[in-house]
């Protein structure tokens, strides 16, 4: 069974359509990124998923279960950690697991969740006085109190400075292991490509891309970019009887051929009986970003 499931989902406020048909599976034990630009409609899935808003149209399930009808069986399975989470600054970080903990039956127990998250001491420092790092570790916790198989994460290190952010990554590596499922939204390329073993793009509130960091870079980033100055002219009819070469052009005084998989030591044998020597070479390989450019029209932090 899937973590998450939509299937045909639609949400319209009047006469805008925020969802329009969104299918969509995230199976369980994995990081599973949702990337978009702002008003890509990244927002109202996220709302339907924790049953914040119910669709227009369409069926959402999370752990096989209704999010708004089934919202008191949830609350228990699945942790949740947004932009907007507050804690109130003065209490001390034990002191504010403890007062979240009073919302739930059952919870963790505090001092190992504190330990497991790098917490242990600062136990007794307030909140106000954290690093951004270690105010999100206190989010994760928060999250994590009640012991959910499910956990929403959205931003978790937009803030924080990158020794914190690598730190964060490790922890939710751990969780990952531990067979959670983490459904994570990022402004980060770098962060989704290190962390997610899936990732889908939404624009215009429709999915248009899901797959592995592998195979959305193999669909829809167009190749691995090799630049050169060479010796001498080259022969362009050698280079294209390459396999793999799917495109060559003239950038002022630099040679650029696109392609994709082993091609480049093929490119630099076939200069070399040709007796044309490399003065220079740059390799750009495809990216995340280049994928979310190539689909949205834009870069992930334009319009913020």
């Amino acid at each position: 069974m899937s973590a998450v499931t939509c299937r045909d989902v639609h949400r319209h406020f009047k006469d805008v359509s925020a969802l329009d048909g969104v299918d969509l599976a995230v199976e369980p034990h994995q990081i599973f990124g949702l990337l978009g630009p702002n008003g890509s409609g990244k927002t109202t899935l996220l709302n339907q998923l924790q049953g914040l808003d119910r669709p227009t149209s369409g069926q959402v399930e999370v752990l096989g279960l209704d999010p708004i009808r089934d919202r008191d069986q949830l609350t228990v399975r699945v942790g949740s950690q947004l932009q907007e989470s507050t804690i109130i600054p003065r209490l001390t970080v034990r002191e504010a697991l403890h007062t979240f903990a009073s919302f739930h039956e059952h919870t963790r127990d505090i001092e190992a969740l504190l330990t497991e998250l790098g917490l242990g001491g600062k136990a007794d420092t307030r909140v106000e006085k954290l690093s951004g790092g270690q105010r999100q570790r206190v989010h994760i916790a928060l999250a994590l109190l009640h012991d959910p198989e499910l956990l929403f994460l959205d931003e978790l290190t937009s803030a924080v400075d990158p020794q914190a952010r690598l730190a964060i990554w490790e922890v939710l590596r751990d969780l990952k292991h531990q067979g959670r499922t983490i459904i994570l939204t990022t402004h980060s390329m770098e962060e989704a490509a290190a962390l997610c073993d899936r990732i889908a793009i939404i624009d215009h509130g429709r999915i248009i891309a899901e797959g592995t960091v592998a195979q959305l870079i193999e669909r829809h980033a167009g190749g691995t970019v090799l630049r050169l100055r060479t010796s001498g002219p080259v022969r362009r009819d050698v280079l294209a009887d390459i396999d793999g070469v799917t495109d060559i052009t003239d950038d002022g005084d630099e040679l650029v051929v696109t392609g994709s998989g082993q091609f480049t030591p093929k490119v630099l044998a076939a200069l070399t009986t040709d007796g044309i020597d490399v003065v220079s070479m740059t390799v750009s390989e495809p990216s995340l970003e280049d994928v979310f450019l190539t689909l949205t029209g834009r870069r992930m932090r334009e319009g913020e």
